[in-house]
């Protein structure tokens, strides 16, 4: 017998080793094998927590106006609902990357075996991915391009599809994608490319936008190479085109369309000047208001700021106009130390309409502005004289203080009535003798309001102060020293107190946020006017006497076009110069402050100007450069001023009218001894009150304007013997009429 055919029993074997059936059993253990590690594995990937980057947002500063003044936060992305978004402009994002989205399951087996089978073959990479891998992608995880992201992505994109809705899958995917530009999220491309939000958008801008998640740099239109702009255009094409097809669009409607040419990019506003003391102090305000610090920093808030774009312009002006350009600040180590604030705000509402920190936020980050380190010296004493006539206060010989209530006005006299011994020294230790509360309120003389304040009480003349707005804190001790105003205060609290004033007592509370809403809260800004502190009769005649400051005394250099009130000051040791005044339309607090480069507070002497600094100077003429701009060259309004009888006031009965113009008192609180002379024994209100017949008031000037006089300390202009001088000022450039 024959050997049998190796080679047939080979075959043989073979195929009962590798039968069909065999093959297809073991196909259908590895199916089920896959389908077992699949379910475990859709099992242990949970649904995670979105990644920290996902969620971010930026902030959005806007001007009363509504246009943007800052954005903030590492992420230029601010989300909203699928509700504001035109719904065309929604189908256009579907039509371009998934049209299958509404029925499909979050995966799409067919569109991933295909992108498969193109990067395997050697045809190109393609998208297999739905929108709602690519939500997953963005929200959930990283773009590390891994097996293991890939996995976790399929698993937890089928799972995010059973438990979400599509249209939060598809919100969510159009608030995180990237589309260049350092723009996150629809609204915030939709600023970017075509300056609108994402409200706004036409059918044909978003379907650009739509185009440009494939390949957000090499399609953005601005910097796009040839072959950029044919390939964007195609696929802009390519999206209207699905959108007919799907009946999303119609057919004449995609005719007309013609490709939308994006905007030229522009730079995201930044912290620089006065734009980060201005969203700081918001900050600063939303966080009393009870806004977590927190809750601002996680970001996707829309800020309506009070700010008037055009008022917060005229502020830096005139600042730089009066006081920078005339300081070498690289080469003069004094002109170095000068730092300027200010607060300007409307007294019927409230609103800050601008606001000045300093040179830049970039480099002084401490704002001028809303810093209380400073004393508010003689800007305080019109709250001592308020605080007067609300009580009905009376002089230490039962007298009533009024306007025309006269105090003796000698230097360095010592205030009767009080435990704490206390004797300042006017400037350049002049006495005036017997002086009305008018005439000292022009001049400022400090042994005057010392003696008032004591007269009042310095524990009701501080709750007075509390009442109009000043915050308590170091130095606001109850002593007579406290009328030259020795506590610390800044232009933003300042600005809030001579509102009150100019508001006839009603409480103004300065309001830097207009309005603040989050994608899912409102935040309610509090009512800036608040109750009557102090009565109508007591505001109006304190406004009344610091008319006679600008007419006839030390702020004659804020006068302008307008009816105008306000006080001088200049603090102990020169550190501190301030002009806080007011028209019936306008509350502005300037301040200049003296600080080294180590925060120390140091000296203003010979910086703005040679010799000693002053309040009726520099922040004088800043006021009334601002205010000029602000009010649009001026204003015919006036004050509505109900004063009673006291406002009524006498010609000063003692010997101070002279040729010599008298200056503003330096308000340093000194207790030097009093002059050889002794002063009179009897009470602040010495000699007797004169009669009362005739009365009259600080008069108003008429006829021909001359030049004012020129700079010699802290001049006032001659007093009532003559009116004040009314002519062009020599350095501030601005042309004025007599004040009202």
């Amino acid at each position: 017998m024959g050997r049998p055919d190796t080679g047939k029993a080979r075959k043989r074997g073979l195929r009962r080793l590798f039968s069909w059936k065999k093959l297809l059993g073991t196909f259908f253990v590895c199916c089920l094998l896959a389908m077992g590690a699949l379910y475990v594995v859709y099992l242990m990937v949970p649904v995670p927590t979105a990644n920290a980057e996902a969620t971010m947002q930026s902030n959005i500063y806007k001007y009363s106006n509504g246009k943007i003044l800052a954005r903030t936060g590492e992420i230029n992305r601010e989300i909203v609902g699928l509700e504001k978004i035109p719904e065309k402009v929604q189908k256009a994002f579907v039509a371009a990357e998934n049209k299958t989205f509404y029925e499909d399951n979050g995966v799409d087996i067919k569109g991933i075996t295909r992108a498969a089978w193109s990067t395997v073959t050697g045809k190109g990479k393609q998208g297999g991915s739905t929108i709602t891998q690519q939500y997953v992608k963005n929200y959930y995880l990283s773009q590390d391009q891994t097996a293991t992201r890939k996995l976790k992505e399929l698993v937890i994109a089928i799972k995010v599809d059973q438990q979400d809705e599509k249209s939060d899958i598809l919100a969510g995917y159009m608030n995180t994608s990237y589309y260049g530009r350092s723009a996150y999220g629809i609204q915030a491309a939709a600023r970017s490319y075509y300056g609108v939000d994402a409200t706004r958008l036409t059918t044909a801008q978003g379907a650009y936008l739509a185009s440009l998640l494939q390949a957000p740099n090499q399609y953005d239109w601005s910097s796009a190479s040839t072959t950029g702009r044919k390939l964007v255009e195609e696929r802009w094409n390519y999206v209207l085109d699905n959108m007919v097809g799907e009946g999303w669009l119609a057919a004449d409607e995609r005719a007309a369309m013609k490709f939308p040419v994006p905007q030229k990019p522009k730079p995201l506003p930044g912290m620089e000047g006065q734009t980060g003391y201005i969203v700081e102090a918001a900050n600063q305000e939303l966080m009393r208001q009870g806004v977590s610090e927190e809750d601002i920093k996680a970001g996707g808030w829309t800020i309506t700021l009070n700010i008037d774009e055009k008022k917060q312009k005229d502020l830096v002006k005139a600042v730089d106009r009066q006081l920078e350009a005339k300081l070498d600040r690289e080469g003069d180590k004094k002109d170095a130390v000068v730092q300027a604030g200010a607060t300007s705000v409307d007294p019927k509402t409230g609103a800050v309409v601008a606001l000045y920190g300093g040179v830049g936020a970039t480099q002084h980050w401490t704002s001028n502005a809303t810093r209380r380190d400073y004393q508010p010296a003689s800007t305080f004493k019109p709250v001592v004289l308020a605080a007067a006539l609300d009580a009905g206060a009376k002089t230490q010989d039962g007298r009533e203080i009024g306007l025309g209530t006269i105090y003796d006005g000698t230097s360095k006299r010592k205030v009767v009535g009080s435990d704490i011994a206390f004797a300042p020294e006017n400037l350049n230790n002049r006495s005036y003798g017997p002086v009305t509360v008018q005439k000292a309120t022009d001049s400022s003389i400090n042994s005057v309001y010392a003696q008032m304040i004591v007269d009042v009480g310095e524990a009701d003349t501080k709750k007075t102060a509390l009442a109009l707005g000043m915050k308590d804190g170091p130095g606001f001790g109850e002593t007579p020293a406290m009328s030259l105003g020795t506590m610390g205060a800044s232009t933003f609290d300042m600005a809030g107190v001579y509102a009150t004033l100019d508001n006839h007592g009603k409480k103004v509370t300065p309001t830097l946020v207009k309005a603040a809403a989050h994608k899912d809260r409102v935040h309610e800004p509090l009512n800036a006017i608040g109750e009557q502190v102090i009565s109508r009769e007591a505001a109006d005649t304190v406004t009344k006497a610091m008319q006679g400051v600008v007419q006839n005394g030390s702020g004659f250099r804020a006068a302008g076009d307008y009816a105008a009130a306000g006080k001088t000051g200049t603090s102990e040791n020169n550190r501190s110069v301030w002009f806080v005044g007011y028209t019936p339309e306008l509350v502005t607090a300037v301040g200049i402050f003296g600080e080294d480069t180590k925060g120390n507070q140091v000296t203003l002497t010979d910086t703005v100007n040679p010799g000693r600094a002053e309040g009726g100077r520099t922040p004088a003429r800043i006021w009334g450069d601002y205010t000029t701009g602000a009010l649009d060259g001026g204003s015919d309004a006036s004050f509505d001023l109900e004063t009673g009888s006291w406002a009524s006031t006498e010609p000063d009965p003692g010997p101070t009218r002279t040729t010599e113009a008298p200056e503003e008192p330096t308000e340093e609180p000194t207790t030097k001894s009093p002059d050889p002379t002794p002063p009179p024994t009897t009470t602040s209100t010495t000699p007797p009150e004169p009669t009362r017949d005739p009365v009259t008031t600080p008069p108003v000037p008429t006829g021909k304007p001359k030049p004012k006089p020129t700079d010699t300390g802290e001049p006032s202009p001659p007093p009532s013997i003559e009116p004040p001088d009314a002519g062009t000022e020599p350095e501030g450039g601005l042309t004025t009429r007599p004040a009202r």
